[in-house]
């Protein structure tokens, strides 16, 4: 088992930033895959990025590439979302999600097979 609990969730305005942390315990793996997701009221949860916890390689939503930036910190067994220049369309619950395989880096939610419980992020116009 994998418990993921997030953090660093927030109000902010248009244009600010905010940083989500993922921190992971439980079993330890050597190959997989940190991924964040969000969903806003009434829409389907979307891919936001995603990184291979071996070697650092990355995968970002077409909307937030060049806004936002994900990153691991090995020592302390944490994924960081790094989001700068907030827009209102931002506003959703963010999840990170964990996958038991580094194969791919996959942006359907059905790949990953834990989920951290959510932080709420707004971002007001």
């Amino acid at each position: 088992q994998v418990q993921l609990i997030e953090s660093g969730g927030g109000l902010v305005q248009a244009g600010g930033s905010l940083r989500l942390s993922c921190a992971a315990s439980g079993r330890t793996f050597s190959n997989y895959v940190v991924g964040w997701f969000r969903q806003a009221p009434g829409k389907a949860r979307e891919f936001v990025a995603a990184i291979r916890w071996s070697g650092g390689s990355t995968a970002y939503a077409d909307s937030v590439k060049g806004r936002f930036t994900i990153s691991r910190d090995n020592a302390k067994n944490t994924a960081l979302l790094q989001m700068n220049s907030l827009k209102p369309d931002d506003t959703a619950v963010y999840y990170c999600a964990f996958r038991l395989s580094d194969w791919t880096l996959p942006k359907s939610d059905l790949e990953y097979n834990y989920w951290g419980q959510g932080t709420q992020v707004t971002v007001s116009s």
